[in-house]
């Protein structure tokens, strides 16, 4: 029979639990989603830029819900007589003006994988986008910008990438697995859109490779 002033565990595991819990949440970060409505992107908002002389599927598969997209630097641009680098890139058609809108996805790169951007929002005005994410080393950052590295160790893992761009205040604020990581101001433009992929930058690998699951668009208009 045990001592009746034997003392119960029970508050200090619940204690216990709800610290875990409330550390968890705060390791996990916000939702960068909420308050934003999805927007329906049908299959063929889904437009794939290839190396021009290629069939799409010599750099391109979709399968079991995973979109990988590769190139290498010797490969042809988009389009004959086109001056741009390889890529193996979607843009997705849905194109937008104003308002508050919103790139999600779940992103993976391949170690080696290098001088290449994975993910851009394209629009601006005297040049042709207002945000790129390049990987570099192993570091996702904005643009080749040493000193704004999003993620130091992006390799051979899957992450959560939000992408917030607000085109009224002209400023994209980049999460990686809900964690705010950077807050730029945009490059005007009127019209802009989404891409993720691979497209060759400066001192690139010889091959590049990126894949991406459950990528979707969000806004939040007025």
């Amino acid at each position: 029979m045990a001592p009746a002033s034997s003392s119960q565990p029970w508050p200090l595991l619940l204690l216990f639990i709800v610290l875990v819990s409330c550390c968890s949440q705060i390791s996990a970060g916000v939702d960068p989603t909420l308050g934003f409505i999805a927007v329906n992107l049908t299959e063929d908002r889904f437009k794939l830029d290839h190396p021009y002389d290629l069939p799409p599927e010599q750099r391109y598969e979709f399968l079991a819900g995973v979109r990988r997209m590769w190139v290498y630097s010797t490969d042809k641009p988009l389009s004959s007589g086109s001056p741009t680098r390889p890529r193996s890139e979607i843009f997705l058609n849905a194109k937008y003006t104003t308002g508050v809108w919103q790139f999600e996805g779940y992103g993976y790169v391949p170690a080696g994988t290098s001088g290449v951007s994975v993910m851009q929002v394209f629009g601006a005005s005297g040049r042709n986008t207002t945000l790129m994410l390049h990987v570099y080393g192993g570091r996702l950052m904005y643009y080749h910008d040493e000193a704004r590295v999003v993620d130091a160790d992006i390799y051979d893992r899957w992450f959560r990438l939000n992408v917030v761009h607000d085109v009224g205040a002209e400023v994209l604020t980049v999460f990686v697995d809900g964690e705010e990581r950077l807050a730029v101001a945009g490059h005007g433009g009127y019209r802009h859109y989404f891409k993720f992929g691979v497209y060759t930058q400066t001192n690139a690998s010889y091959y590049m490779e990126s894949r991406w699951r459950d990528v979707k668009v969000y806004t939040k208009l007025g």
